[in-house]
């Protein structure tokens, strides 16, 4: 078995534990360090920007990362990259579901992003509902680059790699 062949099995406990007992966990960090700097990047669009920005960087990220190696056609790479979106994705989901609630410790002890976009949208209490419907779509995601990953090592082929994406 290859390399990234066990790769791909060991990612499956992962994806499973993602999709049904997702907690904050090491990544997250790293999520959290780009969300902040998203922040940052969209601080001159005003308000509304500023507090999406954290969210629109975190995700720009991956989704950069998985257009690079598609543009290198490293499709398993991109692969991978799809799996740090869903997990995104599904960090994004906590905090979103953290809305009304607002439990989850800030950075800085400043304003709840989500609490003040959704205050603003009139969508607060359906934060909940909103944050299980983000988790849904992330989960979606993941189990697909996850099937893909799994596919492109499988295959046989450059035509059936091809087929894989």
């Amino acid at each position: 078995m290859t390399g990234r062949k066990l790769a791909v099995w060991l990612l499956l406990p992962y994806v499973v534990w993602l999709t049904f007992f997702y907690r904050y966990h090491f990544i997250d960090g790293v999520n959290l360090a780009l969300h902040e700097t998203g922040h940052l990047f969209f601080s001159f669009g005003g308000e509304t920007l500023h507090f999406l920005g954290g969210t629109l960087g975190q995700l720009a990220f991956p989704v950069a990362f998985i257009v690079h190696f598609r543009r290198q056609q490293k499709y398993f790479e991109s692969a991978i990259c799809t799996l740090w979106l869903a997990e995104s994705l599904m960090y994004t989901a906590e905090y979103l579901g953290d809305a009304k609630a607002m439990q989850l410790p800030l950075v800085g002890g400043g304003t709840h992003d989500w609490n003040w976009l959704l205050s603003r949208w009139g969508l607060l209490d359906n934060c909940v509902g909103l944050a299980q419907s983000l988790h849904l779509i992330a989960v979606a995601v993941l189990v697909v680059a996850w099937y893909k990953a799994l596919q492109l090592q499988y295959a046989t082929s450059p035509t059936s790699r091809r087929k894989a994406l």
